[in-house]
């Protein structure tokens, strides 16, 4: 009995956690009130707050939850070996970030990256959610590393360039795809791609 007693705990803090994160993910998380969190999950007060004091226990949770998932795309990414290429690679990861929660998905849109974008803000706020940003950013940066050396030794990648200056620009062009996913119309992953593809290939003829 006490085993199903915590299934239906998790499975309770899963449905705030995922109800909250669609809330925020569309109005940002200081114009969402509790009041609107209540109204998503269909739960009423006494219930939510008996797994999460406030609005900003919330906000916390959620912005873990977020960090450890897109570090865990990225760092199962620079896993694989051989790597793909840069492209192959890049494109892959986004796919994946795209299919995180898909209770998420308003259609075929993912409301995945406005969360993103709400979380990066956030932690310029909160000097502990910073700390645990900067860890998740290192241990991404690291392993990103590691594949870039990779490319270096296969001869696929230019190898006087610091590994880690090409790592960084890998991992700001996924930034910048979810950005632009988050604020514009349709971003096709594969117009990423493309672009990758068309600048690896400078200095090839035509």
């Amino acid at each position: 009995m006490a085993r199903v007693s915590q299934e239906h705990l998790d499975a309770r803090r899963r449905q705030i956690i995922d109800g909250a994160a669609l809330c925020f993910a569309r109005n940002g998380f200081h114009a969402t009130s509790m009041q609107d969190v209540l109204k998503e999950v269909g739960l009423s007060a006494g219930a939510v707050y008996r797994y999460f004091r406030g609005k900003d226990e919330l906000i916390a949770a959620i912005v873990s939850e977020v960090l450890a998932e897109i570090s865990g795309v990225f760092e199962a990414a620079a896993r694989q070996s051989p790597p793909p290429p840069p492209d192959v690679l890049v494109g892959r990861v986004l796919s994946e970030v795209l299919d995180l929660r898909p209770g998420m998905r308003e259609g075929a849109r993912s409301s995945f990256p406005r969360l993103m974008i709400q979380v990066w803000t956030e932690t310029l706020r909160d000097q502990h959610l910073s700390a645990l940003m900067a860890g998740v950013y290192a241990r991404v940066r690291a392993a990103w590393v590691a594949i870039v050396e990779g490319y270096q030794k296969a001869g696929m990648m230019r190898a006087d360039i610091p590994a880690d200056h090409v790592a960084r620009t890998m991992i700001a062009a996924a930034q910048g795809f979810a950005a632009q996913y988050a604020l514009f119309d349709e971003v096709p992953v594969e117009a990423l791609q493309d672009g990758v593809r068309a600048l690896m290939s400078m200095g090839e003829p035509s």
